[in-house]
């Protein structure tokens, strides 16, 4: 990968008209004299905004994944010398564009064949689809090798920071003694099983930190999202699950923590802002100015830390055994989650029904080795027809 402070650093954002993407571009328009933008893909719903961003950024090529918005996006882009590439193959392609970083901020598990594709043109991988690493798993991994792989949640890029910063030779996981993932809790944080099946989809979709679509915003509340992550973390860091920890810090100040063999624990702090990590991802290993805001420490602070409530919130307990079983388990927990958040707000599944539907989805499948995409997409459309067997109204 290319030294910044020698030349700018070549990006392509992958869901650049979502959460991630647009904070992404916010950063690299910032830094001008770092990064510029090579190419663009978004999924087709805001083809004005994907045009804009084309526009102002100058890029070479754009994506969309619906191939019915492609007139639409090119008459958009009518006079403006843009390469449009169409449908979910076009996206493939657009992480493989030449560069030097891809940011995958695509949603849910289709973003697993960009994150193939960008690792296997050689690409550097700012990682914020942890589905394609879930489902994917030894393959990505394999693809992967050493340094290419930078995680972008919150989360992994604390652990990251504490674990490379915590030793000047290197990263080693025999040193550490458990990683400590914090979660807000949600916006049920406290409420009992019962309390929560008269839980509605705008209550849900009603975070309390943190502003992100509706399933990750539904994950959050489920807590299957932080299921996800202790299987990120484990793949990520070659940690076992008996030390991954999850640890409710509802101020989400503590991205996370280490803690270290001889009793030392490490804890990045910043205020809630996803461009501290989306930089430092894209410009690793350096640090990118005025990222985001830090904490204020002239302010009085109080940051609260509580235990997880298994029985209330069973993802993550379930995603545990899923991680364990390895293979081709946890894109099933992801594909069945992803139609059961679908069904819950669509009004046909309660809101506890969900992590239970996925663990009846997770409980009937027969496990295999992951070798290759297309197994992976086998499962993962097994899971979501069997989810939608089970959630039809």
């Amino acid at each position: 990968m290319q030294d910044f402070h020698d030349s700018q650093r070549c990006v392509t954002v992958l869901g650049s008209t979502g959460s991630i993407g647009t904070q992404a571009l916010d950063v690299i328009a910032r830094n001008p004299g770092r990064f510029r933008v090579a190419g663009l893909a978004a999924g087709g719903s805001r083809i004005d905004l994907l045009a804009r961003q084309a526009v102002e950024f100058g890029v070479e090529a754009v994506a969309v994944a619906d191939p019915f918005a492609v007139p639409a996006l090119r008459e958009a882009l009518a006079g403006h010398p843009v390469k449009v590439l169409a449908g979910p193959e076009g996206v493939a392609e657009a992480a493989a564009w030449p560069g030097d970083v891809v940011l995958n901020g695509i949603t849910g598990a289709l973003g697993l064949t960009s994150t193939v594709a960008a690792l296997r043109a050689g690409r550097v991988l700012a990682l914020a689809n942890k589905e394609s690493l879930i489902a994917g798993g030894s393959l990505v991994k394999r693809l992967a090798g050493p340094g290419r792989l930078l995680p972008v949640d919150s989360e992994h890029s604390a652990l990251a920071q504490c674990l490379w910063g915590a030793s000047p030779s290197g990263y080693r996981p025999e040193a550490v003694r458990r990683l400590v993932v914090t979660a807000s809790g949600g916006p049920f944080r406290g409420r009992t099983r019962d309390a929560l099946a008269s839980v509605t989809p705008e209550q849900a979709l009603a975070h309390p930190t943190w502003s992100m679509g509706p399933v990750i915003t539904v994950n959050s509340a489920t807590l299957v999202n932080k299921g996800l992550e202790v299987i990120e973390a484990h793949l990520l860091f070659d940690i076992g699950f008996d030390r991954i920890e999850v640890v409710v810090h509802p101020q989400s100040v503590i991205h996370s923590m280490v803690e270290f063999v001889d009793g030392s624990t490490l804890a990045q702090a910043s205020p809630p802002d996803m461009r501290l990590p989306i930089a430092l991802a894209l410009g690793w290993p350096d640090r990118v100015p005025e990222a985001a805001p830090a904490v204020d420490w002239t302010r009085a602070h109080t940051w609260t830390f509580e235990p997880l409530d298994d029985a209330a919130f069973p993802a993550v307990a379930l995603a545990r055994r899923v991680g364990t079983a390895g293979g081709t388990a946890p894109a099933v927990y992801n594909a069945a989650n992803e139609e059961c958040v679908a069904a819950f707000l669509a009004g046909r599944l309660p809101f506890p029904g969900i992590v239970d539907t996925v663990a009846a989805v997770v409980s009937e499948h027969t496990v295999t080795e992951v070798t290759s995409v297309e197994e992976v997409l086998q499962a993962d459309s097994w899971a979501r027809i069997r989810a939608r067997e089970l959630t039809r109204g």
